[in-house]
């Protein structure tokens, strides 16, 4: 469902299962309305989902298909690339390579 954060990748060893889709749709829902331009700031509860998520990372595979996950949702939901960038500075979410719907995914480590 979203996209949104491509970002929320940190901490990355190699090799166990990916986080699924569901999981990062339902983490980043409350994001939508920021990513879109239809809110002037990310929600606390987006915020929350994102770090919540963060916290699921355990692998460099999970990075990737969140990312994966995020673009497919960015794609199909209208998201706006400047706002998306801007959610991990609102969130104070420390992300290790850019946050756009131009990531490409397979380069994160």
């Amino acid at each position: 469902m979203l996209f949104l954060l491509s970002f929320l990748f940190f901490l990355a060893n190699n090799g166990e299962a990916a986080v699924p889709c569901t999981t990062v749709d339902a983490n980043a829902a409350a994001c939508l309305g920021f990513a879109t331009g239809m809110a002037a700031k990310p929600s606390d509860a987006c915020c929350s989902g994102l770090r919540q998520l963060a916290q699921t990372v355990k692998s460099v595979n999970d990075k990737k298909a969140i990312c994966r996950c995020l673009k497919v949702g960015a794609k199909s939901l209208g998201i706006q690339d400047r706002f998306l960038s801007m959610i991990p500075q609102a969130c104070n979410i420390k992300v290790d390579f850019p946050v756009s719907v131009n990531t490409n995914c397979e380069t994160i480590h």
